[in-house]
């Protein structure tokens, strides 16, 4: 079984930055496809980024793009998102995501096998 687990979430001021990280246990792939979702009090889960197994491609939502970064580190078994210019509208609760046989990445919730717990993230206007 793989388990993810999410941490840096916390309190910020709009404008400020904040970094996640997921590290990944258990059964894993070395390098599977992996995501960052989040989700709104009221509000569907929503697709934030998302990259291949190699770290070499990676999407983004139309509404973070140009302030958020994901990344990997496979030796560390860690995916990050680095969130930046942050905005009142980025609170939710963002979740890691990994897919259990594919490298590829994916915008789709349903593609992913195994999902963390969530880590919230609060900015503060």
């Amino acid at each position: 079984q793989v388990q993810l687990v999410e941490s840096g979430g916390g309190l910020v001021q709009a404008g400020g930055s904040l970094r996640l990280s997921c590290a990944a246990s258990g059964r894993t792939f070395s390098s599977s496809g992996m995501g960052w979702f989040r989700q709104a009090p009221g509000k569907e889960r929503e697709f934030v980024a998302t990259i291949s197994g190699s770290g070499r491609n990676t999407y983004y939502a139309d509404s973070v793009k140009g302030r958020f970064t994901i990344s990997r580190d496979n030796a560390k078994k860690t995916v990050y998102l680095q969130m930046n210019r942050l905005k009142p509208e980025d609170t939710g609760v963002y979740y890691c995501a990994a897919r259990g046989r594919t490298f590829a990445p994916s915008m789709d919730v349903r593609d992913y096998d195994y999902w963390g717990q969530g880590t919230q993230v609060t900015v503060s206007s």
